[in-house]
């Protein structure tokens, strides 16, 4: 297909949650020249300013690599600087450098030819009733992306949403408020990265929001994934969710979304370089599966409506 494999460079690292420490802490450096090994790989996702340094220190790395990049992720959760939010902080100068932070972020992405930032506004958003001005949250947030829009318009500001983490409720939660979001800024260079595993575990259909997004012309970006609808796992592909993954990727390319795909896979056993080469490997046997089913075929199973024999039909497939 024309969608392109991007590395998110963190999930060549560290993976830490409360209790253990799954893989080994790996330099940018290092990071990246084991990407080199991965085969199926057309680029990168590095984080600013984690990964590429305030100042763009490790820029250089990246260009050296040899390399695509298929867009920059802006942290704006990880220092304590942004604890009470980013670009809903109460304060601010602390808004000002967040809005700061996606404009730097932007003109190193155009720097490398990328022309696209993500972002996910995770510490954004309450956590209980009477915590936040919702009012003032939803103001700051249009005023922020306005602004950011407007630094640079060929640049792509990619919004990932989620329900929540870090936040209780996260400001952007879904595809629908979400959209609704991008229309309120009212900037063509704003749009959606559809995370599959956000989509799970706000308990939407990822193929339906896939659509939707990209039928309003929003759909910038996709992550694949996998959980059990209660919290992101971060698993491999389709290893819980093999019917709606498999839906998801035959309207993506059915549509005839032609971007980049990055793949939000944490490994807690095994080896994490060989899990990314893993994923995607799986990715082109769940395309050659659509394929052995037959384009004609799911079409007559949507037509037909009829779930036990779409059931039947779909599990024979695998035999």
């Amino acid at each position: 297909m024309a969608t392109k494999n991007s590395i998110l460079l963190g999930t060549l690292g560290k993976y830490s949650d409360r209790f253990h420490t799954y893989q080994p802490t790996r330099t940018f450096a290092e990071r990246l020249e084991i990407s080199k090994t991965i085969p199926r790989a057309d680029g990168v996702e590095p984080v600013y300013p984690q990964d590429l340094g305030h100042d763009g220190e490790h820029v250089s790395l990246v260009k050296e690599s040899g390399f695509a990049v298929s867009a920059v992720n802006v942290n704006l959760k990880g220092e304590d600087l942004f604890r009470a939010g980013s670009f809903t902080n109460p304060d601010s100068a602390v808004r000002r450098q967040a809005v700061d932070y996606m404009k730097r972020a932007m003109d190193l992405s155009a720097g490398f030819g990328a022309d696209m930032i993500s972002v996910c506004p995770l510490i954004d958003g309450c956590d209980h009733a009477f915590h936040v001005d919702h009012m003032d949250q939803w103001r700051w947030s249009i005023e922020a992306f306005e602004e950011v829009a407007a630094h640079n318009s060929s640049v792509k500001v990619s919004i990932e949403y989620k329900a929540y983490e870090v936040r209780n409720r996260i400001i952007l939660p879904s595809m629908g408020r979400t959209l609704h979001f991008c229309d309120r800024v009212g900037a063509n260079n704003v749009g959606v990265t559809m995370d599959l595993g956000h989509a799970l575990i706000a308990h939407e259909s990822p193929a339906a929001e896939l659509a939707v997004a990209f039928d309003a012309g929003r759909l910038f970006y996709v992550h694949f994934n996998d959980n059990n609808r209660q919290a992101d796992w971060d698993m491999p592909v389709a290893s819980v969710n093999l019917w709606d993954t498999l839906e998801a990727i035959h309207y993506m390319d059915g549509l005839g979304y032609d971007g980049w795909i990055a793949y939000d896979v944490f490994t807690r056993a095994g080896d994490g370089p060989q899990a990314v080469a893993d994923t995607f490997e799986t990715m082109g046997d769940l395309r050659a599966l659509l394929a052995k089913i037959g384009s004609d075929e799911l079409k007559e199973m949507i037509r037909s409506g009829d779930s036990a024999r779409t059931t039947r039909d779909l599990i024979r497939a695998l035999l």
